[in-house]
């Protein structure tokens, strides 16, 4: 896959969890206003109206655990991994930063970084927070990964091979023999 279609599939499950999200918070609404009507108009009943009362506090409670499981916890998961990545940046690493620069580290200081970004050896220094990506990481993980499924793909068909060599030994075997 090119990076061009990868980032529009990016772009397409972004607009797609947008979606989601908005159409689960809306359907989240509607039942909150439905209970909490529900709620005023079971109230006259006695014990039915505090039961209803609870009833909307676990929605509550379900709500919010189910938007940190959505939101908060893939994004905190995303810093985190960002955060490591920029921390283990090496001299001779490609990178790109948020604004688009793409360059190799020169230098690595406590936070910031020193970026060759042209033919002619232009530095910038940068804040590490700056630092979006790091490309040659990106492709060694992206060349392991091809690497296993070549070694799967072979191993599979070393392994068909076999069977079907052992295969044709075995009719070959039976056809002259007697068996009792």
């Amino acid at each position: 896959m090119d990076e061009n279609s990868e980032k529009e599939v990016f772009y397409t499950m972004k607009h797609v969890t947008k979606f989601v999200l908005g159409a689960s918070t809306a359907s989240l609404t509607g039942s909150l206003c439905a209970m909490t009507a529900f709620a005023e108009g079971t109230a006259d009943t006695g014990n039915a109206g505090g039961l209803a009362g609870y009833s909307s506090l676990i929605f509550l409670v379900l709500m919010f655990v189910v938007l940190y499981f959505i939101l908060i916890r893939p994004q905190k998961k995303k810093e985190k991994e960002t955060k490591a990545m920029q921390s283990s940046l090496q001299v001779g690493d490609e990178i790109v930063t948020i604004g688009g620069i793409v360059g190799i580290v020169v230098q690595v200081g406590e936070d910031t970084v020193v970026v060759e970004t042209t033919g002619n050896r232009n530095k910038i220094r940068l804040k590490s927070w700056a630092i979006q990506e790091n490309v040659t990481v990106a492709e060694n993980a992206k060349r392991e990964q091809e690497a296993k499924i070549v070694a799967a793909k072979a191993k599979k068909e070393e392994k068909e091979a076999k069977k079907k060599k052992k295969d044709s030994k075995d009719s070959d075997g039976d056809q002259g023999m007697l068996k009792d």
